[in-house]
C-alpha cells in the first residue's frame, strides 16, 4: 500500500490495504491501481498487483487480486485478463518486477502482513492454458524483506538497489537507517538502505557486490534504468528528503559515479519513473515531491551530452505518481495507473486505470496506415479484406482499443 517509504508507508505510515478487494467485477480494463507491477517483452504488458480505493467502504484501501495478471498489446491497444495459478503470491504493492526472455521475475513488497523477501517467476511464454507461478528457494544469503526498492538487468542477473523494509536479519554490505517514526506503528520498525544485491539468473544464487565509489544514501521509491553496462538511479525518498541525485554503478566494476549535469534539471521526487528510451537517451516522468505534490512533468536525459531537457507534452493536468512505465518497439513510452493526488492524504487517493502514451519518436509508416485505415473506417471498411492477413488482424484487434491517451 501506499508506503513511499517509501512508501506505503514510511510517508506517514498508512495501514496495510486489506487481504484482496471484495468487488469482483467483469471488465475488459484492469482496475485502477497505484504501487503495482508493469513489465514488458517489447509487444506487450504485463501488469500485476498493486491496491485500489474500496468503493463503498470510505477511504479503505483494497490490495488486487493476486491470481490475475492483465496484458497490454501495444500494437494493438487491447486489454487481455489471464488467470494464473501455482505458487501465487500474496496480494502486494511496492514489488519489484522485470521481464527477461518473457519470463517475469517478482522480488520483494509489501502485503498484508508487512514486508516479504521472497522471489518468484512466471512463464508468459508457457504454452500452458493457465500460466503457472513458481516461488524460487534461491541460494546464498538474500537481501532483507522489502519495497519501494529498484532493479537493473545486466548479464543474466537481476541488480537490486536500495528500498524500505525490515533491518537485515543476517551480515549485509550497506548502509541501514532507520525510520523514527516507524517505532510507533505496528510490526517490527523498518528503514531505508543502500543495499546492492545480484540474483544469478543461472544458478538462483544471492550475492552482494564490493561497491567502490561514492555511494548513493539509502533510499526508497527511487527510480532505476539499465543502459549497457551502467545501472542509473535517480532520486528516491530519505527521511523527510525526496531528492533529485543522478547517478550510475557500473555493472562490470562495481564502481558508483555520481552524475553532475549543468543547467535545469528535475525536481527532487519519489514514486516517479525512469525508463531507457534509446542507447543514449532516459525518460523521467512523474513522482511526488518534498511538498507532497504529485508531478507530471517529462524529462529527457541524454547519456553523451550529460543533460536534461523538458519534454512538452499534453498531460501537464495528468500528473502520476507510483504509476509504471513501459517502452514499446514503436519508440513510445506507455504509463499504466498511479495516483493523480496526495496518496497520503486523509482523503480518497485518485487512483487512475488510464493508460498515457508518449510518443517519442516517429511512428513506423506500418503504424500511420493503420491509424490512418481505423480513423476512415466509414470511407474504407468496405476494402479491409484486401488487406494481407496478418495486417487485417491487426486492423481488427487495434479497433474498439479503450482508455488510452496519446501525447
Amino acid at each position: 500500500m501506499a508506503e513511499e517509504n517509501e512508501e506505503l508507508p514510511a510517508d506517514e505510515e498508512l495501514p496495510a490495504p486489506a487481504e484482496e478487494g471484495f468487488e469482483q467485477l467483469e471488465n475488459d480494463s484492469p482496475a485502477e491501481r497505484s504501487g503495482h507491477v508493469a513489465v514488458t517483452d517489447g509487444r506487450c504488458m504485463y501488469v500485476w498487483g498493486g491496491y485500489k480505493n474500496a468503493q463503498v467502504r470510505g477511504f479503505y484501501d483494497f490490495y488486487l487480486p493476486r491470481d490475475e495478471i492483465w496484458i497490454y498489446n501495444m500494437e494493438t491497444g487491447r486489454w487481455k485478463k489471464s488467470k494464473t495459478e501455482g505458487d501465487v503470491p500474496p496480494s502486494m504493492s511496492g514489488s519489484c518486477a522485470v521481464c527477461v526472455d518473457r519470463v517475469l521475475y517478482l522480488f520483494g513488497g509489501h502485503h498484508a502482513r508487512g514486508n516479504t523477501n521472497k522471489f518468484y517467476m512466471l512463464n508468459a511464454r508457457s504454452t500452458d492454458k493457465v500460466l503457472q507461478w513458481v516461488r524460487v528457494e534461491c541460494q546464498g544469503v538474500p537481501p532483507s524483506s522489502k519495497d519501494k526498492l529498484g532493479v537493473w538487468v545486466h548479464k543474466n542477473r537481476l541488480i537490486f538497489f536500495g528500498g524500505y523494509g525490515y533491518f537485515p536479519e543476517g551480515k549485509q554490505r550497506g548502509t541501514f537507517e532507520f525510520d523514527e517514526t516507524s517505532f510507533w506503528n505496528s510490526g517490527l520498525p523498518r528503514g531505508w538502505n543502500d543495499h546492492v544485491h545480484i540474483l544469478d539468473l543461472e544458478t538462483f544464487t544471492w550475492s552482494q557486490p564490493i561497491t567502490t565509489g561514492k555511494t548513493p544514501s539509502p533510499r526508497a521509491a527511487h527510480a532505476c534504468a539499465t543502459v549497457g553496462n551502467r545501472g542509473f538511479v535517480f532520486g528516491g525518498r530519505y527521511r523527510e528528503s525526496r531528492m533529485n541525485d543522478f547517478h550510475y554503478l557500473n555493472l562490470d566494476t562495481w564502481e558508483w559515479n555520481e552524475i553532475l549535469t549543468q543547467g535545469i534539471c528535475p525536481v527532487g521526487r519519489s514514486w516517479h519513473s525512469l525508463t531507457p528510451i534509446s542507447s543514449d537517451h532516459l525518460f523521467l516522468f512523474g513522482g511526488f515531491t518534498t511538498d507532497k505534490q504529485p508531478l507530471s512533468d517529462a524529462w529527457i536525459y541524454c547519456i553523451s551530452k550529460n543533460e536534461w531537457v523538458q519534454f512538452e507534452h499534453n498531460y501537464s493536468e495528468k500528473p502520476r505518481l507510483w504509476h509504471t512505465a513501459c517502452a514499446s518497439e514503436e519508440g513510445e513510452v506507455i504509463i499504466f495507473g498511479g495516483c493523480a493526488n496526495n496518496l497520503l492524504a486523509h482523503s480518497k487517493a485518485a487512483h487512475s486505470n488510464e493508460i498515457l502514451v508518449f510518443s517519442l519518436q516517429p511512428r513506423s509508416l506500418v503504424r500511420l496506415c493503420l491509424e490512418a485505415v481505423i480513423c476512415f473506417k466509414e470511407l474504407l471498411a468496405s476494402s479491409w479484406h484486401c488487406l494481407p492477413k496478418h495486417l487485417l488482424h491487426s486492423v481488427n484487434q487495434r479497433f474498439g482499443s479503450n482508455n488510452t491517451s496519446g501525447s
